[in-house]
């Protein structure tokens, strides 16, 4: 609370200003500290449409928790954690005939000292603080009637169920469902998703969870380092050094050698579009297209490329997304790469969409600047998880790392400079292109421009 009225929520040195207030306000904002009421946000009082304003700006920065509580108990069932940004609950309506099972996305886990409910689908997770919850919950793992488990249970919470229910914990099957088999949730790209693939997904990218990301060394205090090079084992050697040559023994080799990531590019002599064209064309346009049968019987033909990198399958599923902000005969903006038609298509893109995305792949890369050309690796992960199984997301990142290999080769024989990015917001680019983040979203970036000057090797 400052002295001019206005309010700001601080964390560490980071401050978020969240506008000026009454003094009535101000003093009412101070119970968030442990709860308001969401009733004291309704009327058309100035207090309560000012404390309604400054709750939903909270509520934008995912800077809310919130809290069910029950007064016959005198304690909380779940506090909801927001983890995505603008969640708001809402309580889906449900009648004694709904049926409805767990979603086979959720799973309960123990987080410290405390159960947790999540789901890679969900805006929010549920820290559950009373036992009947979970309790109920494991009932949920098979279709249950709501007239029936009101017989079973009094106490049950229709709130909560119904918070469940809009946060994609819960689903709700027609009696034509069957017993909530896997194509009855959601639409058909997420039936293609194995659990542990949309997990890994979703909780190793940002944008839809609020876990710390990067590089944290968060476990320096507890565990050494690792060396560089692992020991040796203690087995009889074989020494290679006579075969070596002092110089690289090819251009190929030579260019392997060479090969470094640069993080500071020179925006008075960007890349031109000639170039760029040039690095796609190198590393990433469709060479060949041709239509095979599938190895089941009765299978449908399937259409397959060939691209000048290995992929899973001939599946070819990665898609390239461009945000340039400096490159010499080419506006700045979003652009998706046509690989089959080695062509640019301009997305419509807000310019603070485009400055975020730009600002988040600087921040990882710990540079100067914006990269001149920032490219988003995405996958349609459908092309690839509809023929296997178990495995497809792995895939998916051993075909990111042959790409952004080809990348770094084609950069550095041009005279380029460029860097892999570890990071992605997954629920940004998805704002951007307006795609479900389950059907195509990102899986790599790298950043491309002209090298302000030499780097060290990385």
């Amino acid at each position: 609370m400052q002295a001019d009225g206005g309010i700001a929520a601080v964390s560490s040195d980071y401050s978020v200003s969240l506008g000026q207030f009454g003094a009535a306000a101000t003093a009412r904002a101070g119970h968030l500290a442990t709860g308001l009421p969401l009733a004291s946000l309704a009327g058309k009082s100035v207090l309560a449409q000012q404390i309604h304003a400054l709750v939903r700006r909270l509520a934008q920065h995912g800077l809310l928790d919130y809290r069910l509580f029950s007064p016959r108990d005198a304690q909380d069932l779940v506090v909801i954690e927001p983890q995505i940004a603008e969640y708001w609950p809402q309580r889906a309506k449900l009648s004694g005939s709904d049926t409805i099972v767990l979603s086979r996305f959720a799973y309960l886990r123990r987080r410290g000292n405390e159960m947790v409910l999540e789901s890679p689908c969900a805006g929010a997770l549920f820290r559950i603080c009373d036992p009947a919850v979970a309790a109920t919950l494991a009932t949920l793992s098979q279709p249950q009637k709501i007239s029936r488990l009101r017989r079973q249970a009094a106490s049950l919470n229709l709130d909560l169920l119904g918070l469940l229910l809009d946060s994609g914990m819960l689903i709700r099957l027609d009696m034509k469902d069957g017993n909530g088999l896997r194509v009855t949730e959601g639409d058909h790209n997420l039936v293609l998703w194995d659990f542990h693939d949309l997990v890994f997904h979703t909780r190793s990218t940002e944008g839809r969870h609020t876990d710390p990301v990067g590089g944290t060394y968060a476990y320096a205090g507890a565990v050494p380092p690792l060396p560089a090079v692992r020991p040796p084992w203690p087995g009889k050697k074989v020494t290679l050094n006579k075969f070596a040559t002092p110089e690289p023994a090819s251009p190929f080799a030579k260019l392997l050698r060479e090969r470094h990531s640069t993080r500071d590019f020179d925006d008075q002599h960007p890349v031109t579009l000639a170039e760029l064209a040039q690095f796609l064309d190198t590393t990433a346009r469709v060479l060949s297209e041709w239509k095979s049968g599938v190895d089941v019987d009765g299978g449908p033909e399937v259409t397959y490329s060939s691209r000048p990198y290995p992929a899973a399958g001939s599946a070819y599923e990665l898609e390239l997304y461009l945000t340039v902000s400096n490159c010499e005969g080419l506006a700045r903006g979003l652009y998706h790469y046509d690989a089959g038609g080695h062509a640019l298509v301009a997305i419509d893109a807000s310019a603070q969409h485009l400055r975020a995305l730009s600002m988040a792949a600087e921040f990882a890369m710990d540079a100067s600047g914006p990269p001149q050309i920032l490219i988003t690796i995405a996958a349609r992960f459908g092309r690839i998880s509809w023929k296997y199984s178990s495995i497809a997301y792995s895939l998916i990142l051993k075909d990111v790392g042959c790409l952004i290999q080809n990348f770094y080769l084609a950069a550095t024989d041009m005279g380029l400079g460029g860097c892999a990015i570890g990071t992605s917001n997954i629920d940004l680019f998805a704002r951007m292109t307006g795609l479900e983040f389950h059907v195509e979203g990102p899986v790599g970036q790298f950043a491309l421009g002209r090298g302000r000057k030499a780097e060290g090797q990385g």
